[in-house]
């Protein structure tokens, strides 16, 4: 995996990540929250499998990108377009985890044509749209982290250096996950706040802010997986995205949490090549 710096404007750098495979299709990922910029491992054979290049990188405030306070799913978007722009990529498809799904669809809505298919899984709904109890089945941590950040960036500041524990609740099976090739979660978690609490700051702010751009208006093809037992960002998100996306699938996954629900990737992966 190659690493490098890309500027991107107004003095900021991004930590970019690229398995190099020119002449191979590429898949920009979108990390988690709050995770480095890394793409999956777990994911590695699949892409090899499928000719697939992996491009992404460290959102800012996260490991080596600078911090970019007041940052959107718009602006994310933009950065991703000058990662793409620096690598000489022209189109190419997004895909996402968590978080990570929220910024791949933003890609879609606001670069249109030039991304060619989208994978989310667990995405974020936008906040504050009609039809969607957007709180509704949050595990009490995931309420006091978003609701927070709805209320401002200091807000939520005060929370994270407050001491705070976010709980996950995790389920034995999640547990079971974790010892298995998806372990790889823990590896980009762990030292994801190393440069500063900013990252998952302005990521949860951002999810609960106006996107700048509106997933209504994607038209690649789209394809939501989301677990059913996902109390992390509630398995209402995917169905209310499926709803107003009209180029999404929706495939939601019995028994499935916020973790497990990785296990399904590489299907998605399948789906998401054989649509470029």
């Amino acid at each position: 995996m190659i690493e490098r710096d890309i500027p991107v404007g107004a003095g900021r750098t991004l930590r970019v990540y690229d398995s190099g495979e020119n002449g191979r299709l590429p898949v920009v990922w979108h990390h988690g929250t709050p995770n480095l910029g890394a793409p999956p491992e777990p994911l590695f054979a699949a892409a090899d499998r499928l000719g697939l290049r992996w491009v992404s990188f460290d959102r800012p405030g996260y490991g080596g990108s600078s911090p970019d306070p007041g940052r959107t799913v718009a602006s994310v978007a933009r950065d991703t377009a000058a990662v793409a722009d620096a690598l000489g990529l022209g189109r190419f498809a997004v895909a996402g985890y968590s978080g990570g799904g929220t910024f791949a669809l933003g890609c879609a809505a606001w670069l249109g044509g030039r991304v060619q298919a989208v994978l989310s899984l667990a995405g974020i709904a936008p906040y504050g749209v009609e039809g969607l109890d957007w709180f509704a089945g949050m595990v009490p941590s995931g309420v006091a982290a978003l609701g927070t950040a709805a209320a401002g960036r200091e807000v939520r500041t005060a929370l994270a250096t407050s001491g705070f524990p976010y709980d996950c609740e995790f389920t034995e099976a999640d547990l079971g996950l974790f010892e298995g090739p998806w372990g790889w979660l823990g590896k980009v978690s762990e030292p994801a706040l190393d440069a500063g609490p900013y990252g998952q700051i302005d990521d949860d702010v951002s999810y609960t802010h106006a996107w700048g751009c509106d997933p209504a208006v994607i038209e690649a093809p789209t394809l939501l997986l989301h677990g059913t037992e996902d109390r992390i960002i509630p398995a209402t998100h995917g169905k209310w995205l499926a709803a107003h996306c009209p180029s999404a699938e929706l495939r939601l996954c019995a028994g499935d949490s916020h973790f497990t629900i990785v296990t399904h990737a590489e299907s998605g992966l399948d789906w998401l090549r054989h649509r470029l």
